[in-house]
C-alpha cells in the first residue's frame, strides 16, 4: 500500500516537469491524429481505434494520476476536435480517465511485461469497456443493456489479446530505443 501511495504522489508530481508537459502535448496530438485517420466503426455501438496507444504510453511513463487526467482531457478534446455525431456524455470521459488510471497503476515504474499488459487490459475491458461503457450507451441511446452486452463483450474478448500484443510491441520498441529514458530521469 505504501508503494501505491508513493506512485500516486510521484505521478501527480510529474506535472511539474516541462519535458512531461511537452510529451503530453505530443502524445495528445498523436492521439487526435490517430482518432481521425485510424478508427473503424464496426457498428453504431462498436468501434476499433488506435488512438488509445499514445494514452497508454502516457500511463506507462507518467503514472495513474497524470494518465487519468490526460485520458479524461483527451476524451473531451477528441469529442470536440473530431465530432462523431454522437452526443457528449460525461460517463465516457469518466471511462477514459478510469481506464488510464488502471493502466497507470499496472505500468508506472514497472518493467514492461506481457502478463502485466494482459492483466491491465483485461480489467479495463471487463470493468470499463464491457460494464460501464455499455451502461453509458444504454443511458445515452435508450437501448437495453442486455441487448448491447453480447456484441460488446465479444468485441472486447477478441480484441483483448490483440490490443495487448500491439501495446507490448510498441512499449518494448520504445523501451529498447531508449525513448523512455528521456522522460524517466529526474
Amino acid at each position: 500500500m505504501k508503494k501505491f501511495k508513493e506512485d500516486l504522489v510521484s505521478s501527480a508530481l510529474e506535472f511539474k516537469k516541462l519535458r512531461v508537459l511537452c510529451a503530453l502535448a505530443v502524445m495528445g496530438a498523436l492521439a487526435v491524429a490517430l482518432e481521425g485517420v485510424a478508427s473503424i466503426r464496426i457498428t453504431p455501438n462498436i468501434k476499433i481505434g488506435f488512438s488509445g496507444y499514445p494514452n497508454q504510453v502516457v500511463d506507462l511513463l507518467f503514472g495513474p494520476v497524470t494518465g487519468g487526467l490526460f485520458g479524461g482531457l483527451m476524451d473531451v478534446l477528441k469529442f470536440f476536435i473530431i465530432p462523431s455525431g454522437y452526443p457528449f456524455h460525461p460517463g465516457y470521459t469518466l471511462d477514459a480517465a478510469l481506464a488510464a488510471f488502471i493502466y497507470g497503476c499496472f505500468y508506472y515504474r514497472r518493467p514492461v511485461r506481457l502478463w502485466r499488459i494482459l492483466a491491465a487490459k483485461g480489467i479495463v475491458a471487463l470493468v470499463v469497456n464491457i460494464g460501464l461503457a455499455t451502461y453509458w450507451q444504454t443511458a445515452t441511446f435508450g437501448q437495453g443493456f442486455w441487448a448491447l452486452l453480447p456484441a460488446r463483450a465479444l468485441k472486447n474478448v477478441v480484441m483483448w489479446p490483440i490490443e495487448s500484443a500491439i501495446f507490448y510491441v510498441i512499449a518494448k520498441a520504445l523501451e529498447s530505443s531508449g525513448a523512455f529514458r528521456l522522460f524517466r530521469r529526474d
